[in-house]
């Protein structure tokens, strides 16, 4: 087994972007922020510290920021490089450096358990609306499910389907 520390150092891109993400929709949701860690060589390996919500929305907002922007932007960044390859056949350090981005970026999508945890407090609260119950509770699933995935590495496989599926889907489908 692989050191999480290890990992985190050749994927950090993806840890960058995965707290950033935090940071971007504790703004959008108006949430005080304390302090931001980007990326560190242990345990965890970023983390933003915000104040705490009773609003249960912006608790899953702030939960599922991360999948939302790390995905987009994973495919986006590994877009041209995967193009590129296809109609060339070849590829040049500049690609494979995208590729690469585009992987470590998506591989970091998934939230964490504390993530997972802090949505479940707000989906299971009284007060919260019965909508929120029904969407939050399997989203908190999923999350719980990704995070135990990444024991058998289902956070690489989602990175590669994301930064290399995706744009295959769509040069096929755009007729290239």
């Amino acid at each position: 087994m692989i050191p999480g520390w290890i990992i985190g150092l050749l994927t950090f891109p993806g840890v960058i972007v995965h707290e950033l993400a935090h940071q971007l929709f504790c703004r959008w949701a108006r949430v005080a922020i304390f302090e931001v860690k980007y990326f560190q060589l242990k345990n965890p390996a970023g983390y933003v510290l915000h104040e705490r919500t009773n609003n249960p929305l912006k608790n899953v907002l702030i939960g599922v920021g991360p999948f939302i922007v790390n995905s987009v932007l994973g495919a986006l960044i590994a877009m041209p490089a995967i193009i590129s390859v296809m109609k060339f056949e070849s590829g040049s350090p500049l690609e494979y450096l995208l590729m690469w981005l585009g992987i470590s970026i998506t591989m970091h999508a998934f939230p964490s358990i504390g993530d997972a945890a802090n949505i479940w407090k707000s989906v299971t609260a009284k007060e919260t609306n019965l909508l929120v119950k029904i969407i939050g509770a399997p989203v908190v699933g999923l999350i719980y499910l990704g995070a135990l995935g990444s024991v058998f590495w289902l956070d690489l496989v989602y990175g590669l389907a994301i930064s290399y599926a995706v744009p295959l889907v769509l040069i096929k489908v755009m007729g290239g």
